[in-house]
């Protein structure tokens, strides 16, 4: 078997069943583990799929560049922004994560909306400049231009001064077995301490994040009051504490 061709199974099979293991790759083609084990590495450096111990589990969307995820699911993201902007009640004090889907949020906001939005994204910043109801407070740090947020000990710090009724945490991919996921070591830790300032945690998930994969576990799924997700999604596994809100 010829070694693009052999990828190109391990893609498809991935894509059918959620799920590669690299055991079962192994008998069935007669092959090594490590073979396979390389055929996944070199998949994964091109943004294919994310390995995992044993195997491989679904990339996030994440991987492409900011530009392109701004355009996908844009009306999905429209819908989830709607119906989660219906969370925030007057005078709350709320934290807003960076993501293109938390920013449709900002943009579902009602003009004479009065709260207080603090944020370590400059995009959901400048968002807010056509609401002037709301007090907007930027938290500076390190800029990681991946998802247009502010990381590192400052920010962190900043935030651990605050205690917040509501925030809106940005995730790359969510899965029953792993929970929720981002891309960067920092920027987990960064999500953490905002969830742990808040009285309630909401996730706006897109059906691209459902049982996809990325490198770093910010919380278990339990660690949310809510998720809004589209009528079609998948997600009877939730623990019963999350709340489930589905947009139309």
């Amino acid at each position: 078997m010829l070694t693009e061709e052999r990828r190109n199974m391990l893609l498809a099979a991935l894509k059918k069943d959620g799920k590669v293991i690299a055991k079962d790759f192994s008998r069935r083609w007669k092959l090594s583990e490590d073979t396979i084990r390389r055929d996944l590495r070199e998949l994964a450096s091109l943004g294919l799929l994310q390995r995992v111990h044993g195997g491989a589990l679904p990339a996030s969307p994440t991987v492409t560049a900011l530009a392109e995820r701004r355009v996908r699911s844009a009306d999905e993201k429209r819908r989830l922004g709607q119906e989660a902007a219906q969370l925030i009640e007057p005078g709350q004090t709320i934290f807003v994560d960076g993501g293109t889907t938390n920013l449709e949020l900002i943009y579902a906001l009602a003009p004479e909306l009065a709260i207080t939005v603090v944020t370590h994204s400059p995009t959901i910043a400048h968002a807010l400049e056509s609401h002037p109801g709301v007090t907007v407070i930027m938290l500076g740090g390190r800029l990681y231009r991946r998802s247009m947020v502010c990381v590192g000990a400052e920010t962190a710090l900043a935030i651990s001064r605050f205690r917040f009724d509501l925030c809106f945490l940005g995730v790359t991919a969510i899965r029953k077995s792993e929970g929720l996921m981002t891309d960067d070591f920092e920027e987990a830790g960064i999500k953490r301490t905002f969830l742990q300032q808040s009285a309630e945690a909401v996730s706006l998930i897109t059906m691209d994040k459902l049982n996809a994969a990325s490198p770093q576990k910010i919380e278990d799924v339990s660690a949310l009051s809510v998720i809004v997700a589209a009528r079609e999604a998948s997600l009877s596994w939730l623990p019963k504490q999350v709340k489930l809100i589905r947009a139309t």
